[in-house]
């Protein structure tokens, strides 16, 4: 046998490469986690490439390594502007070579130019049933109302804050003796649930942001989103 049938005996065609993402954070990192245990048991489509921070004391940070995941802090008080700060993000994000970023829990308000450059390629996860309780402060605002539920949302980011197109979102039923720490620990558990799923279709090929808005399976989502209402999220799933 000559090299070259050596050769083509033993050749093998490349795989296609992972599906990449990369995490921005500032806080504790749940969602880190959850998306994290995801990935360790092959329901993620992908791989965590890298978790950015703008804090040096978040302990999303702390969970990244324990898991093996690059960890990048990146404060945002040593750069004299939004714009400046997002330019050397941009660096950081695309030595990873992502095909989505994730925000969780990034408690950074993005400049439109950074949001343009990764658009149709980046989610984030908000406590509330958007449109309603758009920025900070959600739970205390829906007990406020009294609504009768709330919930959380993951929708891909545009420069309109908290205004991006809706993926999917989780309802939670309020009660009548809920406080504000007990409502945000029960839509918490809807987010673990929600942004791993929402993460895995996009790096499985299905979800997709179109001019027309997102597309499951290539099927139009409505206005907000797929809803799971309280009862679709039992506690086999949290």
């Amino acid at each position: 046998m000559s090299d070259s049938e050596t050769f083509d005996q033993d050749f093998q065609p490349e795989q296609p490469d992972r599906q990449r993402l990369v995490v921005l954070i500032s806080g504790s990192g749940s969602n880190l986690q959850a998306l994290i245990d995801a990935e360790a048991h092959d329901e993620l489509g992908g791989e965590i490439a890298a978790v950015i921070s703008n804090r040096g004391d978040a302990y999303g940070l702390v969970r990244a390594r324990e898991a093996g995941i690059p960890a990048v802090v990146l404060p945002h008080h040593e750069y004299d502007s939004r714009e400046a700060f997002d330019a050397a993000l941009v660096k950081v994000i695309d030595r990873h070579a992502p095909d989505l970023i994730v925000l969780a829990g990034f408690m950074r308000i993005l400049t439109p130019a950074f949001v343009q450059r990764y658009h149709g390629r980046m989610l984030n996860i908000h406590p509330s049933l958007l449109p309603a309780y758009r920025g900070l402060n959600t739970h205390a605002r829906a007990l406020a109302d009294g609504v009768s539920e709330h919930g959380a949302s993951v929708h891909f980011v545009t420069d309109e804050l908290d205004g991006g197109p809706v993926a999917v979102q989780a309802a939670v039923t309020v009660a009548p003796d809920d406080d504000e720490a007990a409502l945000a620990e029960r839509v918490l558990t809807r987010e673990h649930v929600i942004y791993p799923m929402t993460v895995r279709w996009f790096m499985q090929g299905r979800l997709k942001l179109t001019a027309d808005g997102p597309r499951l399976d290539s099927h139009p989502l409505p206005a907000g989103g797929l809803r799971l209402s309280p009862e679709d999220v039992t506690e086999e799933d949290l």
